[in-house]
Order: C-alpha cells, then sequence, then structure tokens
C-alpha cells in the first residue's frame, strides 16, 4: 500500500489543521493505521492510532482531547484532525500502516509509511 500525507502548513497557535493521508494500491480497511511526528533533532513519536474498523482509538497524552484520528474506508483515507494547536505540535507529520490486529504506538511496528507533511505553529 503507497500512503500519502498533505494538508500541512502554517498555522498560529490555538488554529487547525486536518491531515488527510490517502492510501492507493490496497484497501486501507485492511490495516491499521497510525499517526507519528518527528520535530527537528527529535525521535519519531506516536500521535494516534485507529483500528481497523474504527472502533477504537489510541491518542498520545500530548494531543489527548485536541487531536482526532478517524477514517473512511470507502474513500480509502485516514485523516488527523488537529486543534488548538500548540508552538510544540510543530512537526512533521506521517500516516503509517500495518496489517496487524494488535495496537501498537511503536513506530517499528508499522510496516508502511508516507511521506510526511510540514506542520508548523507559530507563536
Amino acid at each position: 500500500v503507497q500512503l500519502q500525507a498533505f494538508g500541512g502548513g502554517l498555522v498560529q497557535a490555538g488554529g487547525s489543521l486536518r491531515l488527510p493521508c490517502a492510501a492507493s494500491g490496497r484497501t486501507l480497511r485492511s490495516y491499521r493505521m497510525g499517526w507519528f511526528r518527528q520535530a527537528p533533532g527529535e525521535e519519531r513519536e506516536f500521535v494516534a492510532a485507529i483500528s481497523r474498523s474504527a472502533v477504537t482509538t489510541y491518542y498520545a497524552d500530548s494531543v489527548k482531547g485536541r487531536f482526532t484520528i478517524s477514517r473512511d474506508n470507502a474513500e480509502n483515507t485516514v485523516y488527523l484532525q488537529m486543534n488548538s494547536l500548540k508552538p510544540e505540535d510543530t512537526a512533521v507529520y506521517y500516516c503509517a500502516a500495518d496489517p496487524s490486529l494488535e495496537y501498537s504506538n511503536n513506530y517499528h511496528a508499522y510496516d508502511y509509511w508516507g511521506r510526511g507533511t510540514l506542520v508548523t505553529v507559530s507563536s
């Protein structure tokens, strides 16, 4: 499966962005999906994940209550809605897919990655 995240940009603190991740090659309904981010000089960190059926979602503590992950299997797209953005949310955001059933917040547990999209939050 090929993934492409887009929708990044420059936003002021307190603002919102919605990042779509479009898939091609295989149907996304066969994959659990995750969003990760990487700030300059930092390791890649988990942001959010969603099960194949979208019944279960998981969030990093740093984004809980502000970010929402969702998926539209018919459209083969996963979304990350980001509200109340903070300067510390500035990073390149990546979507990832894996056929495993079990949840994971470890980026090593995801086999497929899209090219990231840069989100910059100004103070």
